[in-house]
Parts: C-alpha cells; structure tokens; sequence
C-alpha cells in the first residue's frame, strides 16, 4: 500500500528527471491524475500537535475524549473529527499498546 503523498513524489520524479508529461506518469504508476493534483485544505497545526502528545506521555491513561477537554481548556479550538485526524493516524500520536 503506497500512501498518496509517494505516488505524488514520483510523479514529480517522472516528469521532471525523464521529462514525461503528467498524464503518462501518472499511467505509468497506475495512480489517478486527481491524487497527484489533490492539495489538502486542512491546515497542519504543528503545536496542536505536539501538545497532544506531551498530554499523552503525562497522561497515559486517558483516552482521546479526556485529551480533548484538556486542549479545549488551554484555548485549542478544534472538534472531535479534527481532532482524530491530526494524530496522524495513531490514537494519542504517543500511546502504543502494551503485549503481555
């Protein structure tokens, strides 16, 4: 499974290093013109971020809800949904789970 963001990468590599055109690259990686073109209107917040994960390390038993209330009560203004997409796909962007 190649994520989206590599496929653009070599797409760019294409046209540019062997000077092919943007449809026969994208044909030649057998990925859609859309997903090269595709520009995300999320904007990335690199302090939310990070605060999520500092809460996480201090905090390891509470779950993404209880980290939520505490980013809204230093004035973080985000949502559930936004909330779990900028985790980056882990549950607390810090927590993995313990084998016994």
């Amino acid at each position: 499974m190649v994520t989206p963001a590599v496929k653009r990468e070599a797409v760019a590599h294409l046209k540019t290093n062997h000077e092919m055109s943007e449809r026969r690259a994208c044909r030649v990686i057998g990925c859609q013109r859309m997903t090269v073109r595709y520009r995300s209107r999320r904007p990335d917040d690199p302090v939310l971020r990070e605060r999520l994960r500092a809460l996480a390390r201090e905090r390891r038993r509470f779950g993404y809800r209880r980290l939520l209330i505490f980013l809204r009560r230093e004035g973080f203004t985000v949502n559930h949904k936004g909330f779990s997409a900028s985790t980056g796909g882990t549950p607390h962007g810090a927590h993995r789970a313990r084998t016994r």
